[in-house]
């Protein structure tokens, strides 16, 4: 099946649940059995994964859909749902590391997944090398004998550096290292993490999954290879998704590709236009053909979401950066994106950046462009530029 058809129809099970279209929202956390035989049956079913065993923490019919729909998407073995998407991210980690192991990390991931490192694994032993997320072929050099796992973010969700994940992920493999990537930006859609030798990928499920700012969800796929320690380490740490929020990001899957291919062309029309604005010195939206990273998202991605940064010129204050943000209409001022809204929040990469040196000077504002009309969120930045410019 294509892509818009696996996305409708995958983990759908109707003749399960009396012929509903969607599985419905199972609030279950004690399955009874009628007998100790049947006990111990559903016990050994669940242990060797048998589909249908069901125990609350590990499971229900509403998340079992949810992650075989995402598993199917992103053409892995696996998948399991967590409460957000941080707690993937964790969760991935936690999973592949152990204390005195190493990582590497790269230096434009999401900030939380950051201070993870730097302060829960830290603690438990395990050290973090960041590094340049354009290293390529040459973060072999960065490899020690205790290194266990890469974790990469490509785009990276603030500067947006493209990752050659290919090649990075061969350099691993030839040292038997896990690679973990986070596919938020990237989705299922537009970019197959599996075929490009990531080993688990992570998604923030509630950006673009549930796709209306109004649940919380992670996700983690993996390998075959790799399941066995991500299903261990997830039912040891006690990590399981709400019954409702998992039914929001179910419902949302199903519009995800139409969805995605507005939050494309808005993001792609308002970038070009932003580049256009004398006051800017750059986009930072590796779909635009003069990006950094055009080259490697147009050989890997086949897709863009609606997220991508602008880095203004130098002399531009923060009063008057304020003044072209605070009176927008149709932007919220708010930190997360993939929802049906458009969204703006400056933002410094010099705040976290550890391994390489931001090289601009001006400040910095990320867009997500929601579901709007694209003439109307111009209309809007154009309002927000000549208050720019006047103050």
């Amino acid at each position: 099946m294509r892509e818009e058809t696996t996305v409708v129809h995958s983990g759908l099970h109707p003749e399960r649940h009396h012929g509903a279209v969607n599985p419905p929202v199972f609030h279950a956390s004690t399955i009874l059995s009628e007998t100790v035989a049947e006990f111990r049956r559903r016990r050994q079913n669940w242990i060797l994964e048998q589909p249908g065993t069901y125990y609350g923490r590990f499971g229900t019919p509403t998340i079992e859909a949810l992650q075989e729909a995402i598993a199917a998407l992103e053409e892995g073995y696996r998948s399991v749902v967590y409460p957000s998407g941080l707690a993937a991210c964790a969760g991935a980690l936690l999973a592949f590391l152990s204390a005195g192991d190493h990582l590497l990390m790269s230096d434009t991931v999401y900030g939380p997944t950051r201070n993870f490192a730097n302060g829960f694994l830290k603690r438990f032993g395990v050290s973090t090398t960041f590094f340049d997320p354009l290293a390529g072929h040459s973060i072999e050099s960065l490899i020690r004998p205790e290194t266990r796992a890469i974790y990469l973010e490509s785009p990276g969700s603030l500067t947006f550096e493209v990752q050659d994940v290919p090649a990075i992920a061969e350099a691993a493999r030839r040292r038997g290292i896990t690679v973990i990537a986070d596919n938020t930006w990237g989705t299922p859609l537009y970019f197959k993490p599996f075929a490009h030798g990531v080993d688990v990928s992570v998604q923030a499920a509630t950006k673009y999954i549930v796709g209306h700012s109004d649940a919380m969800l992670g996700a983690i796929t993996c390998t075959k290879e790799a399941w066995p320690k991500l299903r261990r380490s997830t039912h040891e740490l006690g990590q399981t998704a709400g019954p409702d929020d998992v039914y929001l990001g179910q419902r949302g899957l199903r519009t995800l590709a139409v969805r995605l291919k507005q939050h494309w062309k808005a993001g792609v029309a308002l970038a070009e236009w932003i580049a256009r604005q004398p006051e800017v010195e750059r986009v930072l939206h590796p779909a635009l053909p003069g990006d950094p990273g055009h080259a490697i998202w147009k050989r890997d991605f086949t897709g863009a979401c609606g997220l991508f940064g602008v880095v203004l010129k130098e002399g531009i204050t923060e009063r008057a950066l304020c003044a072209m943000i605070d009176g927008l209409e149709l932007y919220g001022i708010g930190s997360s994106w993939g929802g049906f809204e458009s969204l703006i929040v400056p933002f410094d990469p010099r705040e976290t950046r550890t391994a390489t040196q931001w090289p601009h000077k001006g400040p910095c504002f990320r867009v997500h462009a929601g579901l709007e009309n694209v003439e109307d969120l111009i209309a809007d930045l154009e309002a927000g530029f000549k208050r720019l410019r006047s103050t």
